[in-house]
């Protein structure tokens, strides 16, 4: 018996804990649109009118690969570089899977930037797109 009722509060604790959050205490992350492989190709078929910004680490980008043009400006720095983002041009911002990318979209947003969305590298490759692997240089040798 004592089995069964511990075996109960263990399976009600359980339920309880995937009990999914209300919507009010699940806020979306980001309200930038998540892009396709193919909504962004279509956007690059345009590469004067459009600028990506990756916002991920430089050793994210030479693991997992970039686009071959691209600004870089890491997600914790890009407040302190909007005077270097050109404002003329229609703004993608890059992550590993797009959740990094839809706050630095947001906040470029809100600074007044032409935001198209924002794409995840990974997911970019995973839906068939190509991207560009970027051998990390070896250390400079002193002299």
């Amino acid at each position: 018996m004592r089995k069964l009722i511990l075996f109960t509060f263990l399976a009600a604790a359980a339920a309880f804990a995937q009990t999914p959050q209300t919507a009010k205490e699940k806020a979306p992350a980001s309200k930038a649109k998540v892009l396709t492989r193919v909504e962004l190709d279509k956007l690059l078929e345009s590469p004067d009118k459009v600028l990506l910004i990756d916002v991920r680490r430089p050793d994210e980008i030479s693991s997992n690969g970039g686009f071959a043009v691209y600004l870089s400006i890491q997600a914790g720095d890009l407040e302190k570089h909007l005077a270097d983002i050109p404002k003329d041009r229609l703004i993608v911002t890059v992550s590993n899977h797009a959740a990094r990318g839809g706050r630095a979209a947001d906040l470029l947003e809100s600074k007044g930037f032409k935001v198209a969305g924002t794409i995840g590298a990974e997911t970019y490759e995973s839906e068939g797109g190509k991207l560009v692997k970027i051998a990390v240089p070896p250390p400079a040798e002193k002299k």
